[in-house]
């Protein structure tokens, strides 16, 4: 007897397929010509200039927080000169990336989930491609892109005020001076250390747009898929960003350690 397969994991495979064809679709309508550069820097704008007070609060509440809660534990064993080091290397490498994501993820992707979704139920994509125009590289290609830039930009600017925060925690129990602080902070970081960090925000940046736009681009019609979309894009973005964490973090340790 052939066994049929269950009705989620058919809903599973043709979702999975819809992603695949959307993401060849993205990278088809990169090269073709007639880039909207107008829409791209308005994009870059929207998720890179309007996000910067959110994510600078973030980065610099995150060092503060992680100097505070560490300093404690580290004054037990006499190592309290190395919290600063401890902290650049955990919010650089690991937290700031994942952090400012999840943060960009909650705002980003679910703003473009619902614009995309409003566009859809008000059937504006529709009039756009009945007109001629494209509006997957009109939409798409400039959203995603715009992820891909300013993600990791933003990520930089927290890591950079989460080490700043770090250095207001310390200087409220230990009177350290910038100078020494700052000293401490980069003299166990290296610059190999950087680079896995901003390689996989740019894969954050990519998961946030992409997920944002698929859900939005194929929402249901009817006002209440804009919702479903926008929460959607939220939940699926911040699973993609954990799971591409982990990769990330095997893949580093696999090459640092061969």
């Amino acid at each position: 007897m052939v066994k049929l397969v269950p009705a989620t994991w058919t809903t599973a495979f043709v979702a999975a397929g819809d992603q695949v064809v959307f993401m060849g679709a993205f990278f088809r309508n990169i090269f073709r010509s007639g880039f909207e550069w107008n829409e791209f820097l308005r994009q870059s704008y929207i998720i890179g200039y309007k996000s910067l007070s959110l994510v600078g609060i973030t980065g610099f509440i995150l060092g503060f927080v992680l100097t505070l809660q560490s300093e404690p534990t580290m004054r037990e064993f006499g190592a309290t000169s190395f919290v600063p080091s401890m902290v650049t290397i955990s919010v650089i490498r690991e937290i700031g990336p994942v952090i400012i994501a999840l943060i960009c993820a909650g705002k980003i992707s679910s703003s473009i989930g619902a614009e995309l979704g409003s566009m859809k139920v008000s059937e504006q994509i529709d009039a756009m491609e009945v007109s001629g125009a494209n509006p997957v590289q009109y939409l798409v290609v400039t959203r995603i892109l715009a992820c891909i830039i300013m993600i990791p930009l933003l990520t930089l600017m927290a890591d950079a005020l989460a080490m700043m925060g770090g250095f207001a925690a310390s200087n409220m129990n230990n009177h350290l001076t910038a100078t020494l602080y700052f000293s401490k902070a980069f003299s166990a970081l290296r610059f190999g250390d950087l680079i896995p960090a901003v390689a996989k925000t740019i894969f954050f940046g990519f998961a946030i747009g992409f997920v944002g736009c698929f859900k939005g681009y194929n929402s249901e019609r009817g006002t209440e898929s804009v919702g479903v979309a926008a929460n959607s894009a939220v939940v699926s973005a911040s699973l993609w960003i954990i799971v591409l964490d982990a990769i990330a973090v095997q893949l580093t340790s696999v090459f640092a350690y061969n």
